[in-house]
């Protein structure tokens, strides 16, 4: 019988495929809640992309529907989708400036706006109980590193897809 025993290179390779996993998992998750129609307290219900999208417009009154995209970092295509459903909803409205039709500028309407400081409100407090739930398994100096390990972990993912553009 061969016994056999695991190397030190071997142990290493099951933690990260481990590590691996567990990212892999969060970005399941959160892709999934992101999906979730939420109402924000207004009574519209309305998913993440959405309402950060009506967000950003709302903080950045007049912004084109190109820059949205670039901020984002998604198709021109897919911030289309997002803003003809904003529109549809009547949360957003489109100008063009001097009569210029391929000048579009991006802009909140009232129950739009009502809708973001909603948004911005429900953030601040989800944040805040997200960071008790934390703080009952971790010390503040760990949710640090946390965010620290995640910011660096968001560059290196930023590098590799402009490396496979």
């Amino acid at each position: 019988m061969v016994q056999e025993t695991s190397t030190a290179s071997d142990l290493q390779q099951q933690k990260l495929l481990y590590y691996a996993n567990l990212r892999y998992d969060f970005i399941e998750k959160y892709t999934q809640y992101m999906k979730i129609p939420t109402d924000y307290g207004t009574g519209e219900t309305i998913t993440m992309v959405e309402v950060h999208t009506l967000t950003l417009i709302e903080t950045h009154p007049g912004i084109m529907p190109k820059e949205v995209a670039l901020m984002w970092n998604r198709t021109k295509g897919a911030v289309s989708q997002t803003l003809n459903k904003l529109k549809k909803k009547g949360l957003i409205e489109q100008r063009s400036e001097n009569g210029n039709n391929k000048n579009i500028h991006l802009y909140v309407t009232e129950t739009g706006k009502t809708l973001s400081i909603a948004h911005r409100k429900y953030d601040e407090r989800h944040l805040q109980w997200a960071h008790k739930e934390l703080s009952k398994s971790f010390s503040e100096k760990e949710i640090d590193n946390f965010y620290a390990i995640m910011k660096r972990y968001t560059e290196i993912m930023e590098n590799m897809i402009l490396q496979k553009k």
